[in-house]
């Protein structure tokens, strides 16, 4: 069924009047009047370069750099910087930047778009300790370290596995679906409605090979048949927290070893 789309505003709807006057205004070489030409800057989204070229590549530069040393400003935060500089640079900014004490919407939005480099990303919390860690000089340590004892002692990629952990919940979020149309509650068919978290360990190595998973199951015994249509090999133990403690993982480790060889 094809949608009917209702316009909500009178952006694009500028007279043939004020179309002609504008255009009359340019030929002249004429100061163009910001009221009489608000309809065609509305018509054509114009936005205000505020800063020069060479003041919004610092500004660029600016941002990228905080965001490299861990300490990146939100989209109100740069609005409220980019105020700031306008100030100190003592540049003729729009009646509503000061009102606000920040740059407008348009603008930054406008920023975006002339400096593609940039964008609005979720970072991910970081501790300072992992932060001034993560340098140069200490990543260059580490492969050379890495590399001295793997010739020491003839490691290849085969011989290099990755272990870890993951939790899997028994009960899957359904999908969206089509339904009647004034019910608040619609419901889908499950296994349960509260599913139980099951712990599940693999082993990857560098050369792509796996080993079968291991599961830990919130249970006080392990049965067999909790693994009955699970990949082929693969194993498990019970524990009443369904986490992995000490001794499901040297089980896990006899396991690994008899795979591994």
């Amino acid at each position: 069924m094809a949608r009917h789309y209702v316009r909500k505003t009178d952006r694009g709807n500028a007279s043939s009047e004020t179309m002609r006057a504008a255009i009359l205004e340019v030929k002249l070489n004429k100061k163009i009047n910001q009221g009489s030409f608000s309809a065609v800057r509305n018509s054509s989204k114009y936005i205000d370069k505020i800063f020069e070229c060479k003041q919004e590549d610092m500004l660029q530069q600016y941002l990228m750099k905080a965001s490299d040393i861990y300490f990146g400003l939100s989209p109100k935060e740069v609005k409220r910087f980019a105020y700031t500089y306008a100030v100190a640079c003592k540049i003729n900014i729009p009646k509503s930047w000061t009102e606000h004490e920040m740059a407008g919407s348009d603008w930054f939005s406008a920023f975006l778009k002339r400096h593609p480099k940039l964008s609005i990303r979720s970072p991910q919390a970081t501790s300072i300790s992992r932060a001034t860690s993560f340098n140069e000089h200490n990543v260059d340590l580490f492969f050379e370290n890495l590399c001295e004892v793997l010739n020491r002692l003839n490691v290849g990629p085969a011989d290099i596995w990755n272990v870890d952990e993951t939790g899997v919940t028994t009960v899957q979020k359904p999908n969206k679906i089509v339904a009647r149309r004034g019910f608040s509650q619609i419901g889908r068919m499950t296994s349960s409605e509260r599913g139980s978290l099951v712990t599940m360990a693999f082993a990857v190595n560098a050369t792509g090979n796996s080993v079968p998973p291991y599961f830990i199951f919130p249970r006080k015994k392990y049965h067999t048949h909790f693994v009955r249509d699970g990949p082929f090999g693969c194993d498990g133990d019970a524990h009443p927290s369904g986490w992995m403690t000490e001794s499901s993982f040297l089980k896990y480790m006899k396991r690994f070893i008899c795979n591994v060889k």
